[in-house]
């Protein structure tokens, strides 16, 4: 059996640094600042929220590697964020009001020396317009962060949603 990886083991340093990413990326995501987003994506990004589906333990993970709330690249994000700046994204305009909690943060060596593995839980409340109604979506995520002389790049996200039925009317938002 493997020996599990601790956050210990990637160091200090890239420990808070990839925690630091995560809480700036949920501060400009939360704040619409969309396009400052972006510019944390990394050009090689693979974007995925696969469906979850019910079924028996001995039936798998429970979630369809066929079907997708969202799977995305580099071109298909860009587009999504240049609509979010127009005035033709009426699914968010107004935009939702969005609280993000990054919880349980786990970072592990990359398949690189350039690379962190990172898990983390989320929670996020989605308010519209003047209604006192709301959506929460929860799950984890698993992410691949790319070192750059920039800083720190977001190189893949797999979203594990909790829900199996979604509450929220549509994923105009990033996860």
């Amino acid at each position: 059996m493997e020996a599990a990886v601790s956050s210990a083991e990637v160091g200090a340093e890239a420990y808070f640094a990839a925690v630091e990413f995560l809480n700036r990326e949920a501060e400009l995501l939360d704040d619409n600042r969309i396009t400052e987003w972006f510019a944390l994506i990394d050009p090689e990004i693979d974007y995925r929220v696969p469906i979850r589906v019910t079924r028996e333990r001995a039936a798998g993970a429970g979630f369809s590697t066929e079907g997708w709330h969202m799977f995305e690249d580099h071109g298909s994000l860009a587009t999504r964020v240049a609509r979010l700046e127009t005035e033709y994204a009426w699914a968010e305009d107004p935009p939702s009001r969005t609280r993000r909690l990054v919880t349980n943060i786990r970072v592990e060596p990359g398949d690189s020396p350039k690379e962190l593995r990172v898990k983390s839980n989320f929670l996020i409340y989605r308010g519209r317009y003047d209604s006192p109604d709301f959506s929460l979506i929860a799950g984890e995520r698993r992410d691949v962060l790319r070192r750059t002389n920039d800083g720190l790049r977001l190189l893949s996200r797999l979203v594990l949603l909790d829900h199996a039925t979604v509450g929220t009317h549509n994923f105009a938002i990033f996860l």
